[in-house]
């Protein structure tokens, strides 16, 4: 694998700053498979879904998501 550099949000970086090792690779493989759709020329609405599902499909609820953004 390769690294970027992309700009987020603050509350985003200090988020997953302070995550665990495994929440920071899940969030990785996540916008890693999210990059890999749009480069396939995929509808917004079809990538949302797909990654929905890949979350649900892995234990990633809301409220989970919602946790790690408020307390990293």
């Amino acid at each position: 694998m390769d690294k970027i550099t992309i700009e987020v949000d603050n509350e985003i970086a200090k988020a997953y700053r302070e995550a665990e090792f495994d929440q920071k690779q899940y969030i990785q493989n996540l916008v890693n498979n999210l990059l890999k759709q749009i480069i396939q020329d995929q509808s917004l609405d079809d990538i949302i879904q797909d990654l929905q599902t890949q979350a649900k499909n892995n234990g990633l609820t809301q409220e989970i998501l919602d946790d790690i953004l408020q307390n990293g």
